[in-house]
């Protein structure tokens, strides 16, 4: 077990791509912090883990930047360190640019880029303590090119490549890795709750995403990626051939993105 008793933090860990991952590194003998918002969730994937005694449940909502210090002082006051920080947490988009108020704009990348990056500096002096960490952040083949109905959630996702690009590069000789996780469709539900220019969530599921690649694949790719010492890596089926297509030959890749129905 590549991971035994190591700490490793989660964030979105209530459902889907978080929720498998709680699931890889509790085979692997982790001792786990579970984060999510619905704590009722997160006590019902903390049931099916096979280790529950080493799982700790610490609710946390990514558009609450404030509070991140002292959520902080609350894992390294369990657990005395962190070894691993996953950046799972987040939300999507499904609305048109015309019709989304820049409060939603607001909404998406409070809680999918500022959020994420004020939990990551609150962990970072901990984890640079230590010989050697790791930062993990989930992000999206948005964060590689963006579609329709995802403006505000691509933004966010570029965002994050560029700032975690940047941290690896500060902070490699500090033993800190750094891996960035571009999935593609993966079988959760972040379309379900995808929200639309209302504010509310969409409340219906996307085909590629429900015929996307279960998220137990990929957590078991990302646990992989962190032992092999990976910078990034792109997962799904294939549509993440479409990164290498729009860097090669980008305005085939736009006529293709244009006439695609699960994008629009």
């Amino acid at each position: 077990m590549h991971f035994k008793d190591e700490i490793v933090w989660i964030t979105g860990a209530s459902s889907g791509i978080g929720e498998a991952l709680a699931y890889a590194f509790d085979q692997e003998g982790a001792k786990v912090i579970l984060s999510a918002r619905r704590k009722a969730e997160l006590e019902r994937v903390v049931k099916n883990c096979k280790n529950p005694e080493k799982m700790y449940i610490l609710p946390l909502d990514l558009a609450n930047h404030d509070e991140m210090s002292a959520k902080v002082e609350e894992a390294i006051e369990k657990f005395g360190k962190i070894d691993i920080l996953i950046n799972n947490g987040g939300i999507s988009q499904r609305s048109l640019v015309k019709n989304t108020p820049l409060s939603i704009d607001k909404r998406i990348m409070d809680i999918d880029y500022f959020g994420t990056i004020a939990l990551t500096k609150a962990v970072l002096p901990f984890l640079l303590k230590n010989e050697k960490s790791h930062i993990v952040v989930i992000t999206s083949l948005m964060g590689k090119f963006a579609t329709p109905l995802r403006s505000a959630y691509a933004a966010a996702k570029h965002a994050l490549h560029g700032f975690f690009d940047a941290l690896r590069l500060e902070h490699w000789r500090d033993g800190l890795e750094v891996l960035i996780v571009a999935p593609g469709f993966i079988r959760t539900n972040v379309s379900l709750n995808a929200l639309t220019e209302t504010g509310k969530i969409q409340n219906t599921m996307d085909d590629a995403q429900a015929n996307g690649m279960p998220p137990e694949i990929l957590a078991q790719k990302v646990c992989k990626a962190i032992m092999n010492g990976k910078e990034e890596i792109v997962i799904g089926g294939a549509e993440r051939h479409a990164v290498l297509l729009r860097r090669l030959v980008p305005r085939v890749f736009s006529r293709m993105m244009k006439n695609r129905k699960d994008f629009t």
